[in-house]
């Protein structure tokens, strides 16, 4: 029996009774932890990443077949560093925690794997892309579900010269985030015969962008690269329309948000952004997941990095089922993982921990949701981008 339908059957016979399975012999309790920004600019990322994860152990607390009550322990990172380090810090060393699923943003991600290494404290990582939080040393503690920024930014790339733009700005935030999605898509476009006329790196709580936007006007690029996240993407954005810049503003993971579309309204129209993972409702077990976190009625959406979220509570929890509340043998077991069945896909962890993700998801705004670039009216020539001939 696939995963999926496993977990259908557990969800199934929860609703059947209308609260969890209730068992002859009380279970051990075991501590379960989320780390995510709920507060702060990128809070919806967050906010939807701790409700799937809090879904995968509702479910797994209502199957009477498990082997533990699961506790969900969740603390807010801010998509701070330094908060990060604390917070991760005081999970890592509370010893009735057995293994985490963490964050979203690259830049408290790499700001902890030595947090975790240091306690020996198992983690798989939710939604941040940066490639050094797994292969900038070699943490038999840290693992990732989702893909890294490289193959995003190639298939960024590949689109932009497709299309037929040969001249990019670029814009980044100066933490490790951004610093690396301006690498990987710069090295990328150059190979296809690009050119970065000009680039340009801002703070993350950078409020006025003139200086910058005036510059690149001055450049006249057909394409505003954007290598950060949805608040200052949503800045740059408004601040791009209240200068006359007609650049076609292509950004990254960072701004597959409803957040973003919400910031900017009818200017979000046009925009591009690219993802690791096929979107929600094509994952294997995209409809599974869908339908029992709409169950749940939570106040907000999953997000972009929902599923992979869920995903990686799901093996956290396999692991304890299988080995036991134990640091060291559940390290063991996640390094174990080939072609697991998820509902994101098969997993499989290299010497790395991380989990390839092959397929890239090309999204453009269109009347107000992320369209896929193939399914979009952009794709068909029925639109056309600005600059688009």
């Amino acid at each position: 029996m696939s995963r999926i339908a496993r977990l259908s059957i557990i969800f199934a016979s929860a609703l059947f009774v209308g609260a969890p399975v209730a068992t002859a012999q009380a279970k051990d309790k075991v501590k379960v932890g989320f780390i995510g920004p709920l507060t702060g600019g990128v809070s919806a990322n967050g906010l939807g990443g701790r409700n799937s994860a809090d879904l995968a152990v509702k479910l797994r607390n209502a199957h009477a077949k498990t082997k533990y009550e699961y506790e969900l322990v969740v603390l807010d990172d801010e998509c701070k560093p330094n908060v990060a380090v604390q917070v991760a810090t005081k999970m890592a060393a509370d010893k009735e925690i057995v293994a985490a699923a963490t964050h979203y943003c690259s830049a408290t991600a790499i700001a902890t794997v030595d947090v975790y290494h240091k306690f020996g404290f198992p983690i798989i990582v939710w939604g941040a892309v940066l490639p050094d939080i797994t292969y900038r040393a070699k943490y038999a503690e840290v693992h990732r579900v989702n893909g890294t920024m490289i193959n995003q930014n190639d298939a960024n790339a590949e689109l932009i010269s497709k299309i037929g733009f040969k001249n990019v700005a670029v814009i980044h935030d100066t933490t490790d985030y951004g610093k690396g999605h301006n690498e990987y898509f710069s090295k990328a476009f150059a190979k296809l015969g690009g050119k970065i006329v000009g680039t340009f790196g801002v703070t993350a709580d950078q409020q006025d962008f003139t200086a910058e936007l005036t510059q690149i006007k001055a450049l006249n690029p057909e394409v505003i690269y954007f290598g950060g996240l949805t608040p200052i993407g949503v800045r740059i954005r408004s601040q791009m329309d209240k200068l006359g810049i007609k650049a076609v503003f292509d950004g990254t993971s960072g701004i597959v948000s409803d957040a973003f579309i919400q910031g900017l309204g009818p200017l979000a129209e046009g925009s591009l952004a690219f993802r690791e993972g096929a979107p929600t409702e094509k994952l294997p077990g995209g409809k599974f997941f869908m339908e029992n976190y709409a169950a749940q009625k939570y106040d907000n959406p999953p997000e972009a990095y929902g599923a992979f979220s869920f995903a990686a509570m799901d093996l956290i929890l396999d692991s304890i089922e299988k080995v036991g509340p134990d640091r060291k043998k559940v390290i063991q077991e996640l390094a174990n993982v080939k072609e697991r069945d998820s509902i994101v896909g098969k997993v499989t962890f290299d010497d790395h921990g991380q989990n390839t993700v092959a397929v890239i998801t090309k999204y453009v705004v269109q009347d107000g949701k992320f369209v896929e670039w193939d399914d979009s009216e952009y794709a068909t020539g029925k639109r056309k981008l600005p600059g688009q001939k």
